[in-house]
């Protein structure tokens, strides 16, 4: 008799996951810090939505008129560098022509 109890007692533990109650245990704060994350962002863009200062297009045309006149400006001091390096590198050749 023994031995159909020790059988029964294998049975019963072969059945059984010894990870059941530990995964739930350890993926239940992930769904919660998933659910703060969405949360968190619908809260954002919400806020975002409430104090932007002027409409989308407006926003939009602002800042493209902007970065044009930035491309402008970095391009006017690229071409001012350029024409002083090409100066400076003229009076480096005509002082080695000197020298030599």
């Amino acid at each position: 008799m023994s031995d159909d109890r020790t059988t029964e007692e294998n049975d019963e533990t072969m059945d059984q996951d010894p990870d059941d109650g530990e995964t739930d245990a350890r993926l239940r704060p992930l769904g919660g810090f998933a659910a703060g994350v969405v949360f968190g962002a619908l809260l954002g863009a919400g806020i975002a939505l409430m104090l932007a200062p002027d409409r989308g297009d407006k926003t939009r045309r602002r800042l493209r008129r902007r970065l044009e006149r930035l491309r402008e400006e970095a391009t006017d001091g690229l071409e001012r560098r350029r024409r002083r390096a090409e100066a400076g590198l003229g009076r480096a050749v005509d002082r080695a022509k000197d020298i030599l």
